[in-house]
């Protein structure tokens, strides 16, 4: 049980877990979710003509944070079995281009989560990958160990922009209230399954897929640069950085 007293607050309320979302928030993304439901549709052909292929690549990035699962069921207009082959499809095509190195941390992003977790924090990491990208991601950067809880929608029952991903995080850290929880996200979906959620804040950062209004327009009661502010947010030691 998570019974560390509290060295963490936010508008003076005690923070005892932080949930991270991971591509755009963690790791860099520079276009990889995109690059790998390209290769879904000419796996299996979702889109018939390039305008159609705009408007599902636009679907995409209004809906960065979902489960992909989710994605594909709309894109395939309700067929089942499409939309199954191409979230594999897709689920392939992103680790391959894991394999390639492509993915890398942001910034600052382990130095930030090696604060908290150093203040006696939990942490949790979500996506709307399956558990076997996700994996896959985080042995690309050796991160295995990186926080205390790793989730997907599978885990929870519901993907972004629903609550359960952070109250399933909630409840396997054996957190406190949901007022002692802070979600943090690049993407209107991730800030809102915190709001919904009750966290005490839901957090945007500026280096994935959704800009600054879109953030707050989703609910998000703070917006910062990147993932390495967290700790400043918190009132805890801000990130040294090793020069690049």
């Amino acid at each position: 049980m998570n019974t560390a007293t509290p060295t963490a607050a936010i508008d003076g309320q005690p923070i005892t877990l932080v949930v991270l979302d991971m591509a755009g928030t963690t790791i860099t993304d520079d276009g990889l979710v995109e690059r790998a439901f390209r290769s879904a549709d000419a796996a299996v052909g979702l889109a018939d003509d390039d305008a159609a292929r705009e408007d599902m690549l636009q679907h995409v990035r209004d809906t960065m944070g979902y489960s992909k699962i989710v994605v594909f069921r709309h894109l395939a207009h309700g067929d089942e079995a499409l939309a199954q082959r191409a979230n594999a499809a897709f689920e392939a095509a992103y680790r391959d281009i894991l394999s390639e190195g492509a993915a890398k941390a942001i910034p600052g992003a382990a130095e930030a989560i090696g604060i908290l977790r150093s203040a006696g924090i939990s942490t949790a990491f979500t996506t709307g990958f399956s558990a076997e990208t996700q994996a896959a991601l985080l042995a690309s950067l050796g991160w295995e160990d990186a926080v205390d809880v790793v989730l997907t929608p599978a885990d929870a029952g519901r993907g972004r922009p629903f609550p359960d991903m952070p109250l399933v995080a909630l409840i396997r850290t054996e957190t406190e209230s949901v007022r002692n929880v802070v979600v943090v996200g690049d993407t209107a979906n991730d800030v809102l399954s915190g709001v919904r959620a009750g966290a005490a804040a839901s957090v945007g950062v500026l280096t994935g897929a959704h800009d600054e209004r879109a953030l707050r327009d989703a609910g998000a009661t703070h917006v910062l640069a990147s993932i390495a502010d967290l700790p400043a947010l918190l009132g805890l030691p801000v990130p040294v950085l090793e020069a690049s």
